[in-house]
């Protein structure tokens, strides 16, 4: 047997961590306690999980955070209303199961969209297609996507998405085009999947931020009945890392 030849055939099929593990046992003189069958489960676990951080690699960078934050840097002890047995409650992401939405809402630099993007790499971490966007510049890809003629195939994708992701809800005016590409992703994703909405403006003013009464109902509706609500209070983090400093 030509060890060498099996380490090339690995490397095309694209098995990098077994063929690399495999040349360092040849090599180095490593594993050389294992079984057969030790050997082969190593090799294959190795593979895999290999594989699975590729996957989550993805699946992060595909969603476009603005930042990949970790649930293990939430700040639990700032005075601004966070209940940590809540929050990790959702993190447990029984939330996407069960396709329910969840709304954090706060002024400006209380953590909203850290707690939206944690939430958001959390998913991904679990397999969870997810995307990330401040909702202005969601409203611009929209539009494009519309002068580009493909909208539909855009509502599709959304569609198909778990956990769709819109920060700064409502912090710019909504023309009549944004409201119905609003209430169309809405529409579609109502009961199939979960979208996580962060915004300075609370729910009880959406319905005069969207501007009009029918698509406002319609909207509300579909997210605001569905979803987990987290109200933040307290002075801005931002502010107070600088003070730390």
């Amino acid at each position: 047997m030509n060890e060498y030849n099996t380490i090339e055939k690995m490397k095309q099929m694209r098995m990098g961590a077994m063929a690399e593990l495999y040349h360092k046992r040849l090599t180095e003189n490593l594993y050389k306690e294992f079984s057969a069958d030790e050997l082969l489960t190593f090799l294959v676990d190795s593979e895999w999980e290999q594989r699975q951080n590729r996957t989550i690699d993805n699946l992060i960078r595909q969603a476009g955070f603005k930042q990949a934050s970790a649930a293990t840097d939430i700040d639990y002890h700032a005075t601004r209303n966070l209940d940590r047995s809540v929050f990790e409650r959702l993190l447990g992401l029984g939330f996407i199961r069960n396709r329910e939405n969840i709304i954090v809402t706060g002024a400006t630099g209380c953590g909203k969209s850290h707690l939206c993007q944690s939430l958001g790499v959390k998913a991904c971490q679990f397999g969870y297609k997810t995307l990330y966007y401040n909702t202005s510049r969601f409203f611009d890809t929209v539009r494009l996507a519309k002068l580009e003629g493909t909208y539909h195939k855009l509502l599709k994708k959304l569609e198909k998405t778990p956990v769709l992701i819109l920060d700064d809800f409502g912090l710019a005016p909504m023309d009549i085009q944004a409201r119905h590409a609003l209430m169309d992703v809405m529409e579609d994703r109502y009961g199939k999947s979960s979208t996580i909405i962060a915004s300075q403006i609370p729910v009880a003013q959406w319905h005069a931020t969207i501007g009009d009464n029918s698509i406002a109902d319609a909207v509300l509706d579909r997210v605001v009945y569905s979803s987990h609500r987290i109200t933040l209070e307290g002075e801005s983090m931002r502010k107070k890392k600088k003070l730390d400093i």
